[in-house]
C-alpha cells in the first residue's frame, strides 16, 4: 500500500517543528503499515484490532501528552497530530487512544492519589491494562448532571448502583472510571476494577457506525469498592467535563485525519475515473467545486487545530475553544465524507474505498463527547453571556 502523501495546501508543515513532524510521521507509518491493510475487514466483522494495541503502546500513543509514569511527554500539538493519523486509519483506532489517554489516564493523573497513579498510569501507558470512562447513562447523555448512578459510603467501602451506556472499551477494560452522585448529591469519580462483584459489562451489537470499535454498557449492582478507589482531587461535574475536554481536543484533530482520507480518495479517483469523451471526471467543473470545498475546509480545520493546540501548550486554552474545534472539524469532516462519496458515485458505497466507513463513523463522532448542537450552545453562552440549555 502506497504511503499517504499528506494534505497540505498552504504549506501547513512550515508551521510545525521537527519534533511535531516526527510524531506525525511515526503515527502515519503505523497507520499505513498496520491499520489500513486490515481495517476494512475489521469493519466488516465488527471487530476491533486488539492485537495492534501493544504496538500503539510501544510507540507511546497512550497518555502521550502526560509527563512521567512511563508516558511519552509529547506536546499537545504532537499528541493532536498522532490523533489525526489514527483517525485517518479509523475512528475506532483514535477512539481507543482517546479513551485510554484522555478519559482514563488523565483523570487518574489529574485527580488521583500518588498510589493510584503508580498503580495504573504505567500499566495503562504500556497497555498492560485497558480502561474505560463511565459517564453517559441510558437516560442521560447531554445532561450528565441528571445521572442516576449513586455511590453510598459504608465504612471503608463505597457501594455503587447504576448503569452506564455507550462506553468505549467497556467489556475489555481492567478499570473503569465511573462517575456517580454521592449521598450529598455531588458527582464524584471512582475506580472500579474488573472482576469486582456487582460490576458487569456487555457489548452493543448491530452498529452501523464505529464497527471496528468496542462499545459497551456497564451495570453496577451493589458494587462495593474500597474507599481508596475514590478519585479525591475533584468534586462536581468539573471533573468529568475536564476529562471530556481532553478527549474533545483529540477528536478535533482526529476528524481532520478522516477528512484527509476521504479527500485524498476522491481526488485520486477523480483523476483516474473517465467519463464523457474519455476524460477524467476531475476535468468537470462540479467535481472540482467539490474538491476545492474539501481542501479549503481541511486547511481551515488544520489551522484551527494548530492554534488551539498552541494555546493548550501555553495553558491559555478555554473550553469553548475546544468546543469550537470539535464542532467545526467534525462537521466539515462529515460533509467531506458525504461529498467524497458523491464524487465516487456508486463506488463510494463499497468498502473497496474508505469513504463510506469514515462517513458512518463520523455520524457517531458528530454526536459523542458533546453533540454538535450542544457545542453550539456552549459557544453561544460564551459569546452572549446567556445559557440556552433549558
Amino acid at each position: 500500500m502506497a504511503a499517504f502523501p499528506g494534505v497540505d495546501f498552504v504549506d501547513f508543515d512550515s508551521l510545525l517543528s521537527d519534533e511535531e513532524k516526527l510524531a506525525r510521521q511515526t503515527a502515519r507509518q503505523f497507520v499505513d503499515d498496520r491499520v489500513l491493510p486490515i481495517i476494512e475487514e475489521c469493519n466488516r466483522d465488527a471487530r476491533f484490532p486488539l492485537d495492534l494495541v501493544p504496538e500503539m503502546a510501544e510507540l507511546g500513543f497512550f497518555g502521550a501528552n502526560l509527563e512521567g509514569y512511563g508516558c511519552a511527554g509529547m506536546s499537545n500539538v504532537e499528541y493532536g497530530l498522532v490523533m489525526q493519523e489514527l483517525e485517518r486509519g479509523d475512528s475506532g483506532m483514535r477512539s481507543f487512544a482517546s479513551v485510554q489517554s484522555g478519559l482514563v489516564m488523565y483523570p487518574i493523573y489529574a485527580f488521583g492519589t500518588e498510589a493510584q497513579k503508580e498503580k495504573w498510569l504505567p500499566a495503562l501507558a504500556q497497555a498492560k491494562a485497558i480502561g474505560c470512562f463511565g459517564l453517559t447513562e441510558p437516560q442521560f447523555g447531554s445532561n450528565p448532571g441528571g445521572m442516576l448512578t449513586r455511590a453510598v459510603r459504608r465504612g471503608d467501602r463505597w457501594v455503587l448502583n447504576g448503569e452506564k451506556m455507550w462506553i468505549t472499551n467497556g467489556s475489555i477494560s481492567d478499570v473503569a472510571v465511573v462517575w456517580a452522585k454521592t449521598e450529598d448529591d455531588v458527582v464524584r469519580g471512582f475506580l472500579v476494577e474488573k472482576g469486582t462483584p456487582g460490576f458487569k459489562a456487555w457489548d452493543v451489537h448491530g452498529k452501523w457506525s464505529l464497527r471496528a470499535s468496542i462499545t459497551s454498557g456497564l451495570s453496577l449492582s451493589d458494587c462495593e469498592i474500597p474507599a481508596e478507589n475514590l478519585l479525591p482531587g475533584v468534586e462536581g461535574l468539573k471533573g468529568p467535563l475536564m476529562c471530556l475536554n481532553q478527549a474533545r481536543y483529540g477528536i478535533g484533530w482526529g476528524a481532520i485525519g478522516a477528512a484527509m482520507a476521504c479527500y485524498q480518495t476522491a481526488l485520486d479517483y477523480s483523476k483516474t475515473r473517465r467519463q464523457f469523451q474519455n476524460r477524467p471526471i476531475a476535468s468537470h467543473q462540479l467535481v472540482q467545486e467539490k474538491l476545492v470545498w474539501m481542501i479549503a475546509e481541511i486547511t481551515k480545520a488544520q489551522l484551527l487545530a494548530l492554534h488551539v493546540g498552541r494555546l493548550k501548550d501555553r495553558n491559555r486554552v478555554d473550553h469553548t475553544h475546544i468546543s469550537l474545534l470539535k464542532m467545526n472539524n467534525v462537521s466539515i469532516a462529515l460533509e467531506t465524507a458525504r461529498s467524497a462519496r458523491s464524487v465516487l458515485g456508486a463506488n463510494g458505497i463499497v468498502d473497496d474505498y474508505c469513504v463510506m466507513r469514515h462517513m458512518n463513523n463520523l455520524e457517531s463522532v458528530y454526536t459523542y463527547e458533546g453533540t454538535h448542537d450542544i457545542h453550539k450552545l456552549i459557544i453561544g453562552e460564551k459569546i452572549t453571556g446567556v445559557a440556552a440549555y433549558v
